[in-house]
């Protein structure tokens, strides 16, 4: 299963973001995203904000996953 917080921090690294600029842009401090990023999971209001901040549908990435997990269930 995909880590959320794995594949954000991935994506913060990809467009060369750092920690502290992904606080600032979510209005939080850089504990709270160092927390997000260790979770294999997150508030869906989160993901939304930072779907929205690093242009990335994260939502669609784990529908994806979720859509090869049931297709190798019914197999």
């Amino acid at each position: 299963m995909i880590s959320i917080g794995e594949r954000i921090r991935e994506e913060l690294e990809r467009q060369e973001r750092s920690v502290t600029w992904f606080a600032r842009k979510l209005n939080c401090n850089r504990a709270t995203i160092y927390r997000m990023l260790s979770k294999n999971s997150i508030d869906t209001q989160m993901l939304m904000q930072a779907s929205m901040v690093l242009h990335v549908n994260f939502f669609h990435e784990l529908s994806d996953e979720t859509a090869e997990r049931l297709k190798k269930l019914i197999r």
